[in-house]
């Protein structure tokens, strides 16, 4: 069962046809009353579905995906792909990339090429690495078993999970770097695994205030009106995470039976999460329309919800076995509080115009990567 195998993604033209055809035939909600603040507007879902069914080129989407090598394996009873891309600079570090939620391991498409080859995108390569990017379990092309079994999987099994699967690919040291539920495996592995982790990256989460005792001492007026704001800003919108932890079952038959379903559910988040529907939307439609359509032809909604059904979702934990980077770490009052439980060697304050960094500033995220890991290689 430790074996590895190729992958390579082919989706049969049937599947892309019923698609099609599926969007072609929404029954169309009417409009209530309002916009965005009742749901995602009937007639942005309607341009963006067309879309998805007219102008959508899945096979030039697939083809780009497919220009990355992947492999499968199985851990634990749990199919797990993985697109594996080696640097040719000698001494590349190799680097384990977890994705975010709602989202895939096409998160990273546009990070992959500079980092494993950075000589060939003008960088200096001197900092490279050997790119490991896993679809989460429940994710994509790690569908769950069926019967799925009744073991949740949480964080710390996935990080578990991940260790294995550097320890197969022959990896004594390596780094981690996370964003969204990556950002809570990353640090997670760093435990589990600290004689083999060189450091831990994610893009944000550390320092935000847990109301423990003295967090907030020092604190200036400033500050606890910036934090007060910001997390103002993370108890409000749709409500999603409740229902996801009691209920995704229910949820998951209209994302299966529906494309139109599954797209509002994962625009409403990405609404949430970095502003879409204005007009400056921070990541390109085709990029959102290759996830919508990976979850679509996988099956997987419904079972990327395990993140807040067993009980998954939240911050990263603090850890201070090995290194910890920010790299959209935000204002100084968050690395201050950060860094009372774990050891920030590098923070970097620049902001995303999306909280998926990797699809809407990926030049930022590979200059992030790049420098806390020469600190800590």
């Amino acid at each position: 069962m430790n074996e590895i195998e190729p992958f390579h993604i082919d989706i049969p033209q049937p599947d892309l046809d019923d698609l099609r055809e599926r969007l072609r035939r929404t029954r169309w909600a009417r409009q209530l009353p309002g916009g965005w603040d009742r749901g995602v507007p009937v007639a942005y879902l309607r341009e963006l579905a067309e879309y998805w069914a007219e102008g959508f080129d899945w096979r030039k989407q697939e083809a780009e995906l497919n220009g990355f090598p992947q492999y499968t394996t199985d851990v634990d009873g749990q199919r797990i792909h993985f697109a594996h891309v080696r640097s040719p600079e000698p001494g590349a570090l190799p680097l384990i990339m977890t994705h975010s939620w709602p989202n895939s391991f096409a998160e990273f498409r546009h990070v992959i090429g500079p980092l494993t080859d950075p000589r060939g995108h003008g960088l200096d390569p001197s900092v490279a690495f050997h790119v490991v990017a896993p679809s989460l379990p429940g994710f994509g092309f790690s569908p769950f078993p069926e019967p799925p079994g009744e073991r949740p999987w949480s964080i710390e099994r996935v990080a578990r999970t991940w260790a294995e699967l550097m320890r197969r690919l022959g990896y004594e040291r390596y780094g981690a770097q996370g964003n969204d539920a990556g950002a809570l495996v990353t640090p997670q592995l760093a435990v589990l695994d600290s004689e083999h982790v060189a450091g831990s990256a994610i893009t944000a989460g550390l320092g935000i205030p847990t109301g423990r005792p003295g967090e907030l001492d020092g604190a200036s007026e400033e500050d606890l009106a910036l934090l007060a704001d910001m997390t103002g800003r993370m108890a409000g919108g749709s409500g999603y995470g409740p229902y996801l932890a009691g209920r995704p079952q229910t949820l998951a038959y209209g994302w299966a039976d529906s494309p139109v379903a599954q797209l509002a559910y994962l625009v409403e988040r990405f609404k949430e999460f970095d502003g879409w529907g204005s007009e400056a939307e921070p990541i390109d439609r085709d990029l959102v329309l290759t996830n919508a359509t990976l979850y679509w032809l996988t099956g997987t909604g419904g079972s990327s919800s395990w993140t807040y059904y067993d009980g998954a979702a939240g911050l990263p934990i603090d850890q201070r076995v090995v290194p910890s980077g920010v790299t959209h770490g935000g204002p100084p009052v968050l690395r201050r509080i950060a860094e009372r439980e774990n050891d920030i060697v590098y923070w970097g304050e620049a902001h995303s115009p999306s909280h998926m960094v990797a699809m809407a500033a990926p030049d930022s995220l590979v200059e992030g990567i790049r420098a806390f890991f020469r600190l800590v290689r």
